[in-house]
């Protein structure tokens, strides 16, 4: 898997199994002077699809490696963490990111996350507030907000069929083809923006033993929910980033979203001609934003 330079992989336990993350370590981010410094700490979380990693992340968290604590994990069923073979719902999830963050955290934390797994994060800081100082999010969405039924797509419907959804993951998501396709098709408003490093890194993560048990969970939506349900109690400073031309989730939900709750989320960044990961499609741009929301959402 994918590893920047001067991080390394380590490991907590958590009543799901294994969490894999990355945490900077040594040159070139700190050295005999720097490394006894406290640093605060940001983690980052990625979204859900075939082959869906930490990696999603890795062109924005080292620009922030030499003032910061970063983490990075691999959420439980994805990338290098263990693959319990279960169908997942959404309390597992809401479980090993607070157990994650317990874990891998001794105060309150900026958290940085995406999609599904941002709508997850919100639900964790209103159920345990005292773990997060802020939150910026990309896209948050539970998918089925405002009343939507992803559950009744008909794409959902034909992979929730046993045999026939083993048999689309292996031909048609964990393929070279079907991942080069999903992101330049789907998930990237600019498909000259996926290059070979990209397809590699989502290929090896979706190729993983039993990789397909998260990621069928996830497109049958048995993870989708009304974020809509739950915004409103939402206490944390919160920042969002949407993409333009993400499909699936447009910026009316979003911006349906953050009117809900002006007290929390203080900001809401729509970004022209992106699509559903500005922060690999426009890293430098997401750096950029999520630099000014730090002290934005610290006063």
């Amino acid at each position: 898997m994918f590893q920047p330079l001067g991080f390394e992989q380590r490991s907590v336990n958590t009543s799901l199994g294994r969490i894999a993350y990355y945490t900077a370590v040594g040159s070139p981010y700190e050295d005999e002077v720097t490394a006894p410094t406290k640093k605060e700490t940001l983690v980052f979380l990625h979204a859900f699809g075939g082959g869906s990693s930490a990696y999603e992340w890795s062109k924005v968290y080292p620009a922030f490696a030499a003032e910061y604590r970063i983490i990075a994990p691999d959420l439980i069923g994805w990338g290098k963490s263990e693959h319990p073979a279960r169908n997942y719902k959404i309390d597992d999830y809401t479980t090993t990111i607070r157990e994650f963050l317990e874990q891998t955290c001794t105060e309150a934390v900026t958290v940085i996350a995406s999609s599904l797994t941002a709508a997850f994060t919100i639900r964790v800081a209103i159920a345990h507030p005292d773990l997060f100082k802020s939150l910026i999010l990309t896209l948050p969405a539970g998918l089925s907000d405002f009343g939507e039924n992803y559950s009744g797509s008909i794409f959902a419907q034909i992979v929730s069929i046993p045999i026939l959804d083993r048999l689309l993951y292996t031909t048609g998501i964990a393929t070279k083809d079907g991942i080069r396709n999903f992101l330049e098709q789907r998930q990237f408003a600019d498909s000259s923006r996926v290059y070979e490093e990209i397809v590699e890194a989502y290929l090896e993560s979706a190729r993983q033993p039993n990789a397909e048990y998260a990621a069928l969970s996830f497109v049958r939506g048995d993870l989708c929910f009304d974020l809509s349900l739950y915004i409103q109690q939402l206490t944390t400073p919160t920042a969002i980033i949407w993409g333009q031309k993400s499909q699936f989730t447009g910026p009316e939900i979003g911006r349906r979203l953050a009117q809900m709750n002006p007290q929390a989320i203080r900001v809401f960044q729509e970004l022209q001609n992106v699509g559903l990961t500005p922060q690999l499609e426009l890293p430098a741009v997401t750096i950029g934003l999520i630099r000014r929301f730090l002290p934005l959402l610290s006063s």
